[in-house]
């Protein structure tokens, strides 16, 4: 099955898939029921240092990315993490939803990355 991203804030294109909100905080505007969500991991998102210190800038991406994946390595919830994506993969497809306007540079992009990288090593 199929690891994919997702906008929140976008009409929801796959609803047979999981459906995770991988952000720290809830997005504004949002409403839980219209959210339409099967989990959200907000524990595995960036801390709120590295969110203020990235602010959504694409020349901080590269170093903003180094740092992510630092957090992620020595988060004590990664592993439970990667395992749920792969056992719910096994099912189905997952979608990691996300609430930065910016598709290309957010930690959504990262952690799917760096799941797609660990995925059966948990």
């Amino acid at each position: 099955m199929t690891l994919k991203l997702e906008r929140i804030y976008d009409k929801p294109q796959d609803l047979s898939g999981y459906r995770i909100l991988v952000d720290r905080l809830w997005p504004r505007g949002i409403s839980k029921v219209n959210a339409k969500l099967d989990e959200w991991e907000k524990e595995i998102a960036p801390s709120k240092e590295l969110r203020s210190w990235f602010s959504h800038d694409p020349e901080k991406f590269p170093a903003f990315q180094d740092k992510y994946i630092a957090e992620l390595n020595g988060n004590e919830k990664t592993a439970a993490f990667i395992k749920l994506i792969s056992d719910k993969l096994k099912a189905g497809n997952v979608i990691l939803l996300y609430g930065a306007k910016d598709r290309e540079n957010n930690q959504a992009v990262v952690l799917k990355e760096y799941l797609e990288d660990h995925i059966g090593q948990a």
